[in-house]
């Protein structure tokens, strides 16, 4: 039977056929409740992506959104932001190969010369030795020698057990100013091929043969006071 207002009352949906029956319908909340309950059974986990994976995910998504913040930011966009990462590389390779290394600050301040005495004419024949062979690494540090030790000879500098490059150039250029950058730049060589681990090559070693014979006509200023 219909009431007044057309639904169906429960005596009447009784002799409806099955069919016909009105669909049983659950109250939002327990069905919300029912459904996380199935869904939290580890049967539907099985897949997911570990702690590890996960927290890459996050990193990565992070990296992302910080890019697109900055290109945002940058003229040009992305291309803009690329080129300053290019030249922030290339700024910080220039500096890693103007000072060497890490470990060549900590042990610049090691001697020039080792234990026993030799002259510069021997330095000057085991640096030609070494640049025959191609042992340019070699030839350079024994050419170094042998310039300083031809100033110490030649008395432009006092004999000094314990004497660093830099130190020797420091002091050799208050006599000979003409020669005062190539001396430095002698003193720099020897650093970075002794100390910074970079190679040497044939160039270096030309630099400071061409200076080692230069130096042996070159005639010091006086810096004493006069008498």
């Amino acid at each position: 039977m219909m009431s007044t207002g057309g639904l169906i009352t429960r005596s009447a949906a009784a002799l409806l056929p099955a069919a016909e029956q009105p669909p049983v319908t659950t109250p939002r909340d327990p069905a919300r409740e029912a459904a996380e309950r199935e869904l939290s059974k580890q049967m539907y986990h099985q897949d997911d992506p570990g702690l590890l994976q996960r927290a890459l995910d996050r990193f990565w998504e992070w990296v992302g959104d910080l890019f697109d913040h900055a290109s945002g930011a940058t003229p040009g966009g992305t291309l803009g932001l690329v080129a300053i990462a290019v030249l922030v590389a290339l700024a910080v390779a220039a500096l890693w190969w103007r000072l060497g290394s890490p470990r060549r600050t900590a042990t610049t301040a090691a001697a020039l010369f080792g234990d026993g005495l030799r002259s510069a004419a021997d330095h000057r024949s085991a640096a030609e030795a070494h640049a025959a062979q191609g042992r340019w690494t070699e030839a350079v540090q024994e050419r170094m020698r042998a310039v300083v030790r031809s100033l110490e000879e030649r008395t432009v500098l006092d004999p000094r057990p314990g004497r660093t490059a830099d130190e020797a150039a420091a002091e050799a250029a208050a006599c000979l100013p003409d020669h005062a950058e190539a001396l430095r730049a002698a003193a720099r060589a020897f650093d970075d091929v002794t100390y910074g681990g970079r190679p040497a090559h044939p160039e270096t070693y030309a630099h400071l043969r061409t200076l080692d014979l230069a130096l042996t006509h070159a005639k010091p200023l006086l810096t004493g006071t006069p008498s």
